[in-house]
């Protein structure tokens, strides 16, 4: 990449992108504020603002989105009658789960072994600085040549809808005519890698009454019913014996005819322990990219410690569905909860809500901006070939920004490849592909204006 000029600007701008990306896993904006302060993901919502403006940024302002959470926007004019591009990334993170477990504290940015480690540093607050590394590189190789629109949602990760509720009721604000989402990731580092689908979700809060109060499990046991009981097996209906999914009325037998996700390499992507089986049928890529998925997110009852001989009166959980292009995620939900009912057993009152959706995604992988970006990563990529492949997690804004504007094209990059072990412990990014990618996303630009 050492002989373009864009990506010569790119190298030269790492360290400042390394100093950005520490003041931004800084903030600990995780947009649930029960359990962090909503100072802080309002820290970070300025600072993006703060960042865009200093970038010549126009219009920048705080949208109030209806979940209470805060997506940040600007707007940076291009050449009379250039085309309109959106950048699309989010500040909120998910919680750092056990602290302890981080090798290095979740919200200080950390190097090692040539990664950076911090929570939200590839998902998705390094695709924050990726657009911003992509327009100061064009900015310094003879300037922009679109008009840029940013948007920096704050509540991604929670699933509550506060900015495609926002769009709707403001739908000439994302306007463009081509849109990259920044939230998505390379099948693995190294090999470019756009996502042309995504899998819709839908979570699901179910709750298990049976008593009206705990009972003494000695004195009452084997004769009353234990809501905690009935809870496992409902929830245990929700898979077959070999893990596939089974909710009543889903069907699970799509497959992928896209890249192929070799078996071994999966088990090392997601560490999997020796000897522990995959789950599920067909292909991996069939199970992680065209087929639905449940899992059970949460379930509250006692802890093992301090626990009580008794007869659980009531148990919550929270059950997560994905489910691919070609399912309507309100349809799933409702399949859901019919399912929940259906096998709850002994006459258990039972009683569920929706608490999140999002539609899944298929992307037009033949329209010009796809070759914009196959050329561009190219190009950031020596020897490499733009690769297509499926993502299994959810971005809801891509189906209601699709909906808005149909004759916009949409396409998903991004930070998140399987070494990042985004939403895990320890989660990092390469700097090497925030590089790759930002001078991809900066020749993309300059691609597509001129096509």
């Amino acid at each position: 990449m050492s002989s373009n000029p864009v990506a010569e600007t790119v190298a030269s701008l790492m360290p400042r992108a390394r100093a950005e990306l520490t003041e931004l896993v800084a903030f600990k904006s995780v947009a649930d504020f029960d359990q962090f302060p909503k100072s802080e993901s309002e820290g970070a919502a300025n600072w993006v603002a703060d960042a865009l403006r200093a970038e010549g940024f126009q219009d920048v302002a705080l949208l109030d989105t209806p979940d209470g959470t805060q997506s940040v926007y600007g707007y940076l004019p291009g050449p009379e009658g250039a085309k309109t591009v959106l950048l699309y990334a989010h500040y909120d993170v998910q919680p750092p789960l056990d602290e302890a477990a981080w090798a290095t504290p979740p919200f200080e940015l950390t190097e090692r072994d040539g990664r950076w480690y911090g929570r939200g540093a590839a998902d998705c607050k390094g695709g924050v600085i990726m657009h911003l590394l992509a327009l100061r590189a064009l900015k310094a190789n003879g300037g922009i040549p679109v008009h840029v629109k940013v948007i920096a949602e704050g509540s991604e990760e929670m699933g509550t809808g506060g900015l495609e509720r926002y769009a709707e009721e403001h739908p000439e604000l994302l306007a463009a005519d081509t849109v990259v989402i920044g939230d998505a990731g390379n099948f693995r580092v190294g090999l470019p890698t756009v996502t042309s689908t995504l899998r819709g979700m839908t979570l699901v809060r179910v709750r298990i009454d049976t008593l009206e109060g705990n009972l003494h499990s000695g004195q009452f046991g084997g004769a009353a019913p234990d809501a905690l009981g009935a809870l496992i097996r409902v929830l245990d209906s929700l898979r077959a014996e070999d893990g596939s999914t089974t909710v009543d009325g889903l069907t699970d037998e799509s497959s992928w005819d896209g890249l192929s996700y070799d078996e071994e390499q999966f088990r090392t992507d997601a560490k999997v322990l020796d000897g522990v089986e995959l789950i599920g049928s067909g292909t991996v890529a069939d199970r992680l990219w065209a087929r639905p998925a449940v899992t059970v997110l949460g379930i509250d009852c006692p802890p093992v410690v301090g626990a009580t001989p008794s007869v659980q009166a009531s148990a919550r959980a929270l059950v997560s569905l994905r489910v691919p292009p070609g399912v309507d995620a309100a349809e799933a939900t409702k399949l859901l909860q019919a399912h929940l009912e259906t096998h709850t057993p002994w006459g258990a009152r039972v009683h569920s809500e929706q608490v999140g959706q999002g539609q899944a995604f298929r992307a037009d992988t033949n329209s010009p901006a796809y070759q914009a970006m196959a050329d561009a990563m190219a190009v950031a990529y020596p020897g490499q070939d733009m690769q297509y492949a499926g993502q299994g997690g959810s971005i809801p804004l891509c189906n209601t920004l699709a909906a808005l504007y149909p004759n916009a094209e949409i396409l998903l990059i991004g930070l998140s490849e399987p070494e990042a072990q985004i939403h895990a412990v320890n989660e990092s990014v390469s700097p090497q592909e925030l590089e790759r990618l930002s001078v991809a996303e900066a020749l993309f630009l300059r691609n597509y204006a001129g096509s």
